[in-house]
């Protein structure tokens, strides 16, 4: 690219110019990343690992796991090594690629947190079609959709990011975002970068409006149930999705279009925590620790685990 002879790495400023503070960061992103990788991991395996868990819901849950482990492994294992090294350096293809991954597992997170939605208006409105409707044909072809949706919205918003000429090097944030990004541009070049933002935010839009329509129907059905008990086992199921389903989405949207037009600011850094790190870390503990049948599964499976090592134990005895 003849951009690169201009640039050919970034400085990313990170939380704090003290380098001594360094370590401190570095501990708390690795508190915070094995916590993710193994909740994440945890709930793909003890969903493969059970046959009666094998429903749409806890098919797109698996997806949804899959993507919050690249999501967040595309930022934080980036900025644990330059505190670990008290360095702040990404090579200029490093960030190209940060970009392209978190956009593709951002986007595609979207999609399936909106099919998430789908999947319960169904369950909880419609239940008589929901094996129908929600079949394991429809369940792929959703999130083959959501794969390949996230896919093309990384391409654009790469190629077109990549595409402006660098006047600076310096970004105000521990990863390589976007937004930050244009404002190292030296000509007029970024506001095709800009219309791809603004494309991505408008088809979030129109999924959240989806997804909101749904939970009015959703809430709807859900208090016409008889019983205190279908309720609140209906609201278990909805009421956290939403919470993540918002979290995401306004602090994204926010960071995406706010810090494109106004100076950078410590918010920055705290809206880029939210939507990145966040969401991967507290999805399993709000769609599955809370989830009665997740929970029975893992109790399950350490059960099995035990007795399997104490039986090992038994036989190398005698």
């Amino acid at each position: 690219m003849a951009n690169q002879s201009f640039v050919t790495e970034f400085q990313l400023l990170g939380f704090s110019e003290v380098l001594e503070l360094h370590m401190l960061f570095f501990m708390g992103f690795l508190l915070v990343y094995l916590a993710a990788v193994i909740g994440n991991l945890l709930i793909v395996v003890v969903v493969a690992s059970n046959r009666h868990l094998q429903t749409p819901m806890y098919f797109f849950l698996v997806n949804l796991n899959i993507v919050d482990l690249s999501f967040i492994s595309v930022t934080i294992p980036k900025a644990m090594a330059n505190s670990l090294m008290k360095t702040r350096i990404i090579s200029y293809y490093g960030c190209m690629a940060q970009v392209f991954f978190f956009f593709w597992a951002g986007a595609s997170e979207f999609f399936l947190l909106t099919m998430m939605a789908y999947d319960r208006y169904v369950a909880i409105c419609n239940p008589l079609n929901y094996v129908m409707e929600m079949n394991r044909e429809a369940c792929i072809k959703m999130a083959a959709t959501a794969w390949i949706f996230g896919l093309f919205d990384a391409t654009l918003n790469t190629a077109c990011t990549f595409a402006i000429t660098f006047c600076s090097n310096t970004i105000n944030q521990f990863f390589c975002e976007i937004p930050q990004l244009l404002k190292l541009s030296c000509s007029n070049s970024y506001f095709l970068e800009i219309g791809a933002l603004i494309f991505t935010v408008l088809i979030c839009i129109s999924c959240f409006g989806f997804t909101i329509i749904s939970y009015v129907h959703i809430f709807r059905a859900v208090f016409n149930i008889p019983s205190a008990q279908g309720r609140k086992k209906a609201f278990s199921t909805c009421v956290p999705h939403l919470f993540v389903l918002c979290l995401f989405y306004f602090t994204g949207v926010y960071a995406c279009l706010g810090t494109t037009f106004r100076s950078s600011s410590g918010l920055d850094l705290l809206l880029a925590v939210l939507y990145s790190v966040v969401p991967p870390f507290m999805n399993p503990i709000i769609y599955s620790m809370r989830n009665k049948e997740i929970t029975a599964a893992l109790w399950r499976l350490s059960h099995k685990k035990r007795n399997l090592i104490s039986m090992q134990k038994h036989d190398s005895s005698h």
